[in-house]
């Protein structure tokens, strides 16, 4: 059979059930089929938001944000959640990325660490995220979630102690939670990430303080 058709008479190929199953899979599966599909030692941005499709801005964001919660590696990946961010919070639907981020790239094998037995977190996760449509799904949460990005995007490229992990953290939730379509998640992410991003506001904005205040005792 060349395909199949839908209650509704509309026809349907092979690909379009394999859209229908990849729309409905767990992160981690996403992520190995996506591994699969490039076999090189390095997958690009640019390979990723093709492979991603409509669930490109959540997946990326999360693959940008999880190296955010080590030292030194938030602002590294600032500038491309930036970007994605302000694509999403202007309701664009798939980002369209330049080509000096698109051709930044992560090795393979540290992709799959997402989808392996080793990262049991993401599996705890998985076990508990699932697709609740609600208030936090649909377009207008998506650029929410796209300006929030902004704003910790902002937060991992101004240095201060301590100011990483609390919007890292949120943005991750929130990120998993608009991959699945999960309004619950997402939600709880959203708040998590606005308490995060306050907390770095104020750490931010006491030291530049305290360093504005020493200036003017030095001068």
């Amino acid at each position: 059979m060349d395909g199949m058709t839908t209650p509704h008479g509309t026809p349907t190929g092979p690909d379009d059930t394999h859209a229908s199953e990849h729309e409905s899979a767990p992160i981690s599966r996403i992520v190995r089929e996506v591994a699969d599909r490039f076999p090189g030692e390095r997958i690009t941005l640019g390979d990723m938001a093709d492979a991603f499709g409509d669930r490109a801005f959540g997946l990326l964001i999360l693959l940008l944000c999880l190296p955010s919660l080590l030292p030194g590696m938030a602002s590294v990946f600032g500038l491309p959640m930036l970007i994605l961010g302000l694509q999403m919070g202007l309701g664009r639907r798939v980002p369209k990325l330049p080509g000096f981020i698109a051709r930044q790239s992560i090795k393979r094998s540290d992709l799959l660490r997402l989808s392996d037995g080793g990262s049991k977190w993401i599996t705890r996760i998985e076990n508990f995220v699932k697709p609740r449509p609600g208030p936090f799904t649909g377009p207008l949460a998506d650029k929410v979630v796209g300006w929030l990005t902004v704003y910790t995007a902002l937060m991992l490229i101004l240095p201060g102690p301590g100011t990483n992990g609390p919007p890292a953290f949120g943005n991750i939730v929130m990120a998993l939670g608009v991959v699945e379509n999960d309004s619950r998640v997402t939600g709880w992410g959203i708040l998590a990430c606005v308490l995060g991003n306050v907390f770095a506001t104020v750490v931010l904005g006491a030291l530049a303080l305290v360093a504005i205040k020493a200036l003017g005792w030095m001068i």
